[in-house]
């Protein structure tokens, strides 16, 4: 047995693939840890809008919960408001963009890059910095950006996009270029931060949208790679999320070589990698791989339920993780973000927490 572990040691050791006294944990809980401050009831706009509100959520959640990790995601539709797309923001769910600036073909090259000093680009960017100067002695941070096709498609539209990629793909790649540029002034930016890593969204790399082939051209050949360069120039570590169905893994793990790799699972989707294929398969030989609870639990299951799935989720990933001969290298999380409605049920957050130091303890 291993003693027991800080937070930050238990994270750091289980990214060097070394022996950890339990399995980490982070559910992805971000937007709803803004109801453990003050009376619970700050909306949505207000913690999205206030760089300190946002920052002491992330400070509120560990503190409350015992995560080892802080990931700053706020929501998918920052870069594509501040380029200028309208984003509804209901008082107590996830942002969303309802009204797309891209129409035609002509309106792709109409996008430009924007100010980040400016909109919610600058709160994610002056939050990040509070996250850090929080938390890095605590855990191991992260901040959260959109990639390249995921932000082109929150302000075009996923469905348009698609169609115009095999319709002309031209003006698509000058777009691309666009919010890659964008992407890159962001990562310059959270370089200054002295957040320890970045956790994109490649949302888009997975087979139920794009093949390989589409993949590769649209974000993975290219635009994908020389991020993740930018990164590590700027001195912090590349993650990657992916909540989709059915992921690029041999690309989004294999080539690109996350520190993190965050996924989902879903089981009734043939072909859905379980926890045990994803290590069985040797993906989780040199990244962490996090994952794969249903974020839909939260809110509608039980402490028990919550217990139970955790349960039966650190067994399956410890054995597999022993019959490869691995350490430490998997985070129990949830799949998706933690709904961050008003109904979500913070007991189930605790829950999974309080399971994965039990039945997530480590025997070598």
């Amino acid at each position: 047995m291993v003693k027991e572990m800080t937070h930050i040691e238990r994270a750091q050791a289980a990214l060097k693939g070394e022996k950890v006294d339990r399995l980490t944990c982070y559910p992805i809980a971000c937007g709803v840890c803004r109801r453990l401050i003050g009376d619970g009831k700050m909306t949505y706009r207000d913690w999205s809008e206030d760089p300190k509100k946002f920052a002491e959520s992330f400070l509120a959640g560990q503190q409350h919960y015992g995560f080892d990790f802080a990931i700053g995601l706020m929501d998918l539709s920052v870069m594509a408001g501040d380029m200028g797309a309208h984003v509804r923001m209901d008082e107590q769910n996830t942002p969303f963009v309802d009204k797309h600036i891209v129409n035609c073909m002509e309106d792709y090259d109409k996008l430009t890059v924007p100010d980040i000093t400016k909109g919610r680009t600058d709160v994610l960017i002056k939050g990040t910095e509070l996250i850090a100067k929080k938390l890095n002695d605590k855990v191991v941070t992260s901040a959260f950006v959109e990639g390249p096709l995921l932000a082109l498609s929150q302000t075009a539209g996923a469905e348009r996009l698609f169609m115009d990629m095999f319709t002309d793909p031209t003006p698509i790649h000058r777009a691309l270029k666009v919010t890659t540029e964008y992407d890159a002034e962001i990562i310059k930016a959270m370089g200054k931060t002295g957040i320890e890593a970045i956790c994109w969204d490649y949302l888009w790399g997975n087979y139920a949208c794009l093949g390989d082939d589409e993949y590769g051209e649209f974000e993975g050949n290219e635009y994908a790679p020389k991020l993740n360069k930018m990164v590590q120039d700027n001195g912090m570590a590349v993650a990657v999320h992916n909540c989709a169905d059915l992921p690029h893994l041999k690309t989004q793990i294999g080539k690109f070589k996350p520190a993190i790799y965050s996924m989902a699972y879903y089981p009734q989707i043939e072909g859905s990698p379980t926890a045990t294929k994803v290590i069985e398969n040797g993906y989780a030989d040199h990244c962490l791989v996090a994952g794969q609870i249903d974020p839909q639990l939260f809110m509608r299951g039980t402490v028990e339920q919550s217990t139970e799935v955790t349960k039966n989720l650190c067994q399956e990933v410890k054995t597999a993780l022993c019959k490869r001969g691995l350490k430490s290298q998997y985070c129990i999380a949830s799949g998706c973000e933690i709904p961050p409605t008003e109904n979500c049920r913070l007991e189930n957050i605790q829950a999974v927490v309080d399971a994965t130091a039990e039945y997530g303890k480590m025997e070598y």
